[in-house]
């Protein structure tokens, strides 16, 4: 009999950063999702990777002087060493520079083309590189800023092709009322239908601006829009258009889980591309919270981001996983602070859970030389521990079919106090005191020895390494995967008459006011670090440099082509300081310059120093110095 099946995706990531706790976040999530459905039976498909196309990735390419696919290839690398550290079981990891992936974006497009929803125009409005999103003068805040990132967004108005998304506005309104579940929160599909009902715009989905990304089929001038490449990652992953490939077998997605953030893109412009071109739509989307960190907001320049991979190695991977998924509801924006997590750590992990596994096999060495005694002596609040472990169970299955991942871990901790509270009201070292109470003393204890097999399936989606640990403490042989759901849920399985394995603690203390002072000084080590000394600085041959002449480069919004008089000789320097200074104005100027920097090529250009310059925001301001210096002074 074929299993049933189940396909959940995370969104593929930007290349432009490197992972942060967000990108944890969501991809946990699924990953608890998918252990899940695998752990009760189903054929699982989970879906991860990387969104490498768009104008952002060419610019900041650019600036570091190598190629969009160089910088692409790096941060993948640093996405994929994540996924193995936090112990993430994805089935594929995409990529949107692969080649097949280019083939389905071309074949979706021509598609829609022919099927006249696509049509050529011209583009007159506001857009926001960062976001990679179009914006009306109406959606602007403060005068040209984007309503979603609040930075400044550039007027366009360049030739491009339009999808008639407007068209499908109706249809899709219509979908989303009749289907509650396609969009969850429930305050997000209220978001989205309000948006819908304001009336749907034909979406410009070309740039000719720019070259990195994938080309309009038979006009090879424009590059299909990053959102049109990104979103088709979810059926291209799965072969289509070859619906006898994975596509057919797991199409549509059970779950696109996404940051609230790139709802709209997810509900509106996916479901009428797939409209369009006649693909059922996905049964849900899911738009979670985002994280603040000690009640603030994460940015570079508050150097609060938090490193996902730094938390993992501080705290360990299964304590990092039950924190996301525990401490917030699944939706809503979450504030992380070390106190919460060392609270969870202490008090959840180590005094509830690893307590209770570590005094129960202690009972067992003690009083049966570790060996698992049969079941032969029952009471009525066995079967209460029976009939909670299948209760749990099934909130489990109901809680996390909701992505309800803290309600469902909720659940799991009533059986932990459950069972903590069994044992303290059985009084096993009491049985042990009388001889003839034998039997009750080991039926009592293969009670709590199974109630905690029972946690090591409940807890396996969430804390795997730990639910691994957990069955070989137990020494327990039975395959954790089920086939059905009720064979999960079945109790009284734990064989009797094995050895139990090395008894460990799972989850050592930590000592806060310890651990405060060690993330301080390293705090502090890795500011010192940052730090030059005086012989390290004077290496640095700062000069004096007249700008002779001034182009634009080819191709580049951003870099100017500098020739620059140091006195006793002259040179070309490639400067990204075209956005905020008109070449002509320039020439003549006396600038301080990086005299004695490697040369390095950008976009094919031989650059043999740099300009100095202080940035505000995206303007550049180049260090002007008076007239009268000479060019090739030495800067002191």
């Amino acid at each position: 009999m074929n299993k049933p099946t189940f396909y959940v995706t995370t969104p593929i990531y930007y290349v432009n950063d490197v992972p942060h706790i967000g990108h944890a976040y969501t991809t946990v999530a699924a990953d608890v999702i998918s252990r899940y459905k695998r752990l009760s039976g189903y054929d699982v498909f989970f879906l991860t990777g990387t969104d490498e196309h768009g104008q952002k990735i060419e610019m900041a390419a650019e600036k570091q002087g190598i190629t969009p696919k160089q910088l692409a290839d790096k941060v993948v690398e640093r996405f994929k060493n994540l996924w193995i550290k936090l112990n993430i079981s994805y089935d594929k990891f995409i990529r949107t520079t692969d080649d097949y992936h280019k083939k389905s974006v071309q074949y979706i497009f021509k598609k829609m083309m022919d099927n006249g929803d696509i049509y050529q125009g011209e583009y007159e409005g506001w857009y926001c590189t960062p976001c990679e999103t179009y914006w009306t003068e109406t959606q602007l805040l403060d005068g040209n800023c984007c309503p979603s990132c609040r930075r400044e967004t550039t007027k366009l108005k360049e030739p491009s092709y339009f999808f008639k998304m407007s068209k499908y506005q109706d249809a899709l309104l219509k979908h989303i009322e009749e289907n509650p579940e396609f969009i969850k929160p429930a305050s997000r599909r209220n978001e989205i239908i309000s948006f819908i009902k304001e009336g749907l715009r034909d979406l410009s989905v070309s740039r000719v601006s720019f070259k990195w990304g994938i080309p309009v089929p038979d006009d090879p001038k424009h590059v299909i829009y990053v959102w049109i490449d990104a979103l088709t990652n979810y059926i291209s992953a799965l072969g289509y258009p070859n619906e006898d490939d994975l596509f057919g077998k797991y199409w549509p997605a059970d779950f696109h889980i996404v940051g609230k953030d790139i709802l709209r893109f997810h509900t509106v412009y996916w479901p009428t591309m797939l409209m369009s071109i006649g693909v059922p739509l996905p049964k849900s989307v899911f738009a979670h919270g985002w994280w603040t960190v000690e009640g603030q907001k994460m940015s570079k320049s508050l150097g609060n981001a938090i490193d996902p991979s730094w938390l993992v190695d501080k705290f360990g991977v299964d304590q990092i996983r039950y924190f996301l998924m525990r401490e917030v509801p699944f939706g809503l924006d979450g504030d992380f602070s070390f106190k919460a997590l060392i609270h969870r750590i202490n008090g959840d992990l180590s005094n509830d859970l690893g307590n209770l596994l570590n005094r129960t096999l202690g009972m067992l060495n003690r009083y049966f030389d570790g060996v698992v005694q049969p079941y032969v002596v029952s009471d009525t609040e066995d079967d209460r521990i029976a009939d909670l472990i299948v209760s749990v169970f099934k909130d489990m299955d109901r809680y996390l079919l909701d992505l309800s991942f803290n309600k469902a871990l909720g659940s799991i901790w009533e059986l932990v106090s459950a069972l903590n509270k069994y044992i303290d009201t059985m009084a096993p070292w009491n049985l042990a005191k009388d001889p003839s109470k034998k039997d009750r003393l080991g039926s009592v204890i293969y009670v709590v020895l199974d109630g905690i097999r029972a946690l090591s399936l409940m807890l396996y989606p969430f804390m795997p390494g730990t639910a691994l640990e957990m069955r070989r403490q137990l020494n327990t042989k039975r395959e954790i995967f089920k086939s059905t759901f009720e064979e999960l849920c079945k109790v009284r399985v734990l064989e009797s008459g094995q050895k139990i394995g090395e008894v460990k603690q799972l989850f050592p203390r930590i000592d806060e006011e310890n651990l405060q002072l060690e993330i301080k000084k390293e705090n502090e080590e890795s500011k010192h670090s940052e730090l030059v000394d005086y012989d390290y600085f004077s290496k640095l041959e700062l000069r004096a440099g007249k700008i002779l002449n001034a182009e634009k480069v080819e191709k580049s919004e951003k870099l100017l082509k500098l020739k620059v008089d140091l006195g006793s000789e002259q040179r070309q320097i490639i400067a990204g300081i075209a956005k905020s200074y008109n070449p002509k104005d320039l020439v003549g100027k006396t600038v301080a310059i990086v005299a004695n920097l490697k040369p390095a090529k950008l976009m094919g250009l031989t650059s043999e120093g740099m300009v100095l310059a202080a940035t505000s925001g995206d303007r550049y301001y180049i260090l002007e110095l008076p007239e009268d210096v000479k060019p090739g002074s030495v800067i002191k």
